[in-house]
């Protein structure tokens, strides 16, 4: 161990003689090599990397809602306490989808102060890979923020309805974003009744006939 250690402070020395930029990226690329070996590398907490907030941007089906109180208490606790959570994300081509944070990164966007503490950078973990398909997305996102926030109903209706349309059947929905069944029914509704049983079968017992004589 006191072999290890040694090695680690001659590494620390070499890094602290970088470039700032530099520096931050071979930080990143020895968590990442560290993040390989560790016993816990299933779990995205395990690799914090500090990278561009021009490299990260807001996905389109986030319901939650932080009302003006509330960002104004985050943007205090992240002045005065640094940032304690790391933002949520998803990779693809290069760019960064939010999966979980949209208003932490908000706060380092917007707030001077803080963007220039932080050098324009913000703490970020990576989703498991095997959340690829958008669905899986929105359903961690939902999962993420369901029990903090306050989402709007109607945006949560949009999302039901097109996980539904992903194939997603009711049972997969509730299960994967914690609703019970009437939830599930209810949120479906608000979106329309055509939507909902757009894919249904009727009766042709139904069909209007020409009233036979009497």
């Amino acid at each position: 161990m006191s072999d290890i250690l040694d090695d680690a402070l001659a590494l620390a020395h070499r890094l602290s003689e970088l470039p700032e930029k530099d520096r931050i990226e071979a930080l990143n690329l020895v968590r990442g090599i560290l993040h390989g070996i560790s016993p816990f590398r299933d779990n995205p907490v395990d690799l914090v990397l500090w990278v561009q907030t021009d490299s990260v941007s807001s996905n389109d089906y986030n319901p939650n809602v932080v009302a003006p109180p509330e960002m104004r208490l985050l943007e205090r606790s992240i002045n005065e306490d640094g940032y304690t959570q790391p933002v949520v994300t998803w990779v693809e081509e290069g760019k960064r989808e939010i999966i979980d944070g949209f208003h932490r990164n908000r706060v380092a966007q917007e707030c001077p102060a803080i963007r220039d503490r932080l050098k324009g950078y913000l703490p970020v973990t990576t989703i498991r890979g095997d959340r690829a398909d958008r669905g899986d997305r929105i359903a961690a996102t939902i999962r993420h923020n369901r029990a903090r926030g306050k989402h709007l109903v109607h945006e949560m209706s949009s999302i039901v309805m097109e996980l539904s349309r992903r194939n997603w059947s009711s049972e997969k929905i509730g299960r994967e974003l914690g609703m019970d069944p009437d939830e599930v029914l209810r949120l479906k509704q608000i979106t329309g009744l055509a939507d909902l049983f757009a894919d249904a079968t009727f009766s042709e017992a139904w069909e209007n006939e020409d009233p036979k004589p009497v």
